[in-house]
């Protein structure tokens, strides 16, 4: 009988289990994961803030005891320390120090990522009792949650304006909390252009958060009359006090387990592994946001993601006891709400594809979500990049207003990147239309044909 060991208690490794027992219920399958709190969803987390989920535990995708009716074995508050490869031993620590040995016949490792400092002095010495906080785990929640119930803090900082650092912002300032935001790029939500992040800012901005852009953080430190975070501003030094620090500045792979068991880093340092999420180690599989991504238009990439680390989890436990399954590849599809804005994007942006190879222009617009004659129309903002050789779509960014249906309209976009379509063939999918809901042409077919319109002439013109 087949044992399958899994570490990782979230999106990979639960994936990767659930799999694994779907196709053969024969199967034994182990699952170690660090704490006391497997198939959490931590993209819920900013939600339980703002009081919208509740209580914590509806952030559970499955409680423990569903994940148990599956079949698998769960140690909990359990820490996968070594990996020996030859005996096909995972060596873990429990939550009393003790050490054990797990024999298994295939391992899939969905290790995850860790949170990233940056270089920021003091976030590696400052913790929650100091008032600095991240938020990666439940863990980091409850954490959280204590400071806000039991210090009842006015004011935060947050440092990083990416999608977690927005919608904590929206968290702190729907508890009526004086919010200051600290971007170190020129505008806030780095994945989209300037000229769309702004809506963003704006709508920030537009509800009493004080956007800082522009701004690199050196430093957080804890002084009597609060917590202070310096840095600078064109060249100018700043200051900024609160009584609350959230540092959300991006992640890192944490590969540590397999880099010490032999296996190969690429980019971002995150664990090379091939599209059957093997690793090169003997029975030893791997996915989710330790190691590489396989992207459609960019080949081999970092981008960590929660729809990808399903995708590669599953994946991986399909292979690991003997299936073919090949991750498909990922368009880097992304979504936040932001009080009542929606932004998104998918596939690349004008210098991403330039710098891929491709020849790209983008072109914005703007559509109305629905029949202007049906009350309630609101304009969706597009950014359409496509390829002036092939006439490819290459990327989509949209920001409209909360029900304008922008996350399924950018879904249409990722679908026809999948598919690698061509901008003018968008305008050949049969979308549906009802004046309530959309248009004859939709907003997406609105969009992809202004960028037609405005370089016609480019398309097939020798290079």
């Amino acid at each position: 009988m087949t044992h399958l060991a899994v570490i990782g208690g979230s999106d990979a490794g639960i994936s990767a289990a659930l799999r694994a027992r779907e196709l053969d219920p024969t199967v034994e399958v182990t699952v170690v994961v660090a704490d006391a709190y497997p198939n959490y969803s931590i993209c819920g987390i900013p939600y339980y803030f703002t009081g919208e989920v509740a209580p914590w535990q509806s952030l559970a995708h499955r409680t423990h005891a569903d994940l148990e009716a599956t079949g698998m074995r769960l140690r909990l508050n359990t820490l996968a320390t070594g990996i020996d490869v030859a005996g096909q031993r995972l060596i873990v620590r429990d939550q009393a120090g003790v050490e054990s040995m797990i024999a298994y016949d295939e391992l899939v490792v969905g290790t995850g990522a860790l949170p990233s400092h940056a270089g920021i002095a003091g976030l590696d010495q400052l913790g929650p009792e100091d008032g600095v906080h991240v938020i990666h785990s439940m863990g980091d929640t409850f954490a959280l949650d204590r400071h806000l119930t039991e210090r009842n803090p006015t004011s935060a900082i947050i440092i990083g304006a990416g999608y977690v650092g927005l919608e904590m912002a929206e968290a702190f300032a729907a508890r009526g909390m004086r919010v200051t935001q600290l971007q170190r790029g020129p505008e806030v939500l780095s994945t989209l252009d300037p000229e769309l992040a702004g809506l963003v800012r704006t709508e920030l901005e537009d509800h009493g958060v004080d956007v800082h852009t522009g701004t690199l953080v050196a430093g957080v430190e804890k002084t009597p009359t609060g917590l202070v975070v310096t840095g600078t501003r064109n060249g100018q030094s700043v200051t900024h006090t609160a009584d609350l620090v959230l540092a959300v500045v991006g992640v890192r792979p944490n590969t540590s387990l397999l880099e010490a068991a032999g296996a190969r880093l690429g980019a971002g340092r995150a664990v090379v592994v091939d599209e059957q999420m093997r690793t090169g180690l003997p029975h030893v599989f791997a996915a989710g946001d330790g190691i590489i991504t396989h992207h459609r238009l960019l080949g081999t990439t970092y981008l960590p993601l929660g729809t990808t680390s399903h995708k590669q989890g599953r994946v991986a436990g399909e292979n690991a006891i003997g299936g073919t399954a090949r991750f498909a590849g990922s368009v880097g599809t992304q979504v936040v709400k932001v009080f009542d804005l929606v932004a998104a994007r998918t596939g690349l942006r004008d210098q991403d594809a330039a710098a891929a190879g491709y020849t790209p222009v983008t072109v914005q617009s703007a559509a109305d979500d629905h029949k202007r004659y049906y009350p309630g129309a609101q304009p969706i903002t597009f950014r359409i990049t496509g390829d002036t050789t092939t006439g490819r779509l290459l990327g989509a960014q949209l920001v409209g207003r909360l029900g304008t249906e922008t996350a399924k309209r950018v879904d249409t976009f990722a679908t026809a990147l999948h598919a690698g379509l061509t901008i003018a063939e968008v305008s050949d999918l049969d979308l549906s239309y009802t004046p309530p809901l959309g248009s004859p042409w939709d907003a997406v077919q609105a969009a992809t044909q202004a960028w037609t319109r405005s370089v016609p002439a480019l398309i097939g013109a020798p290079a």
